[in-house]
């Protein structure tokens, strides 16, 4: 539950800049890897962090530029990153005109009536969850995975230490 808008815009800043990494670190053919024929593909974790921006926002009035929920993920992971990136920069821009007192707003929210600074954490731990299932997927394609609260095996040895097990 956030009470200040700044402490919400500060972690918008690294949480977002987070995801913006994992992104980043996405090819094309890695967006098809799956844990199982059914499960979850990485495009479509990838598009489903980007499609919550909006989605979930919009619950609370905001209007934000990003993609229609029904929309399918494109196959070109840098549009996904791209497109994500102009939705989290319009989630800050819009939130900077909230008050803190505006945190206390409630909204109904799946079900529930949730206050304005509960919607805010809920917005991010939903993005470091997915994240998180993100990294699994990535590590199958054989891909990089950059660290986000410290260091990744890879950037372990590139510091010159002994990665940690």
């Amino acid at each position: 539950m956030y009470y200040k808008i700044e402490d919400f815009l500060k972690d918008w800043e690294y949480e977002s800049g987070a995801t913006l990494k994992i992104l980043s670190a996405l090819d094309d053919d890695s967006l098809r890897t799956q844990v199982y024929e059914n499960g979850r593909t990485l495009s479509y974790l990838a598009w489903h962090i980007t499609i919550s921006l909006g989605e979930m926002m919009s619950k609370t009035g905001l209007r934000i530029d990003g993609p229609a929920e029904d929309s399918m993920p494109p196959e070109i992971a840098k549009e996904i990153k791209i497109t994500y990136e102009k939705a989290a920069n319009s989630l800050m821009e819009q939130i900077k005109e909230w008050s803190d007192d505006t945190l206390l707003n409630e909204d109904e929210m799946y079900g529930e009536k949730w206050k304005r600074g509960t919607t805010l954490g809920v917005l991010i731990t939903h993005q470091i969850h997915h994240r998180g299932q993100m990294t699994v997927l990535m590590r199958q394609a054989g891909l990089k995975v950059p660290g986000i609260y410290g260091p990744s095996y890879e950037e372990w040895a590139a510091y010159g230490m002994q990665p940690m097990k």
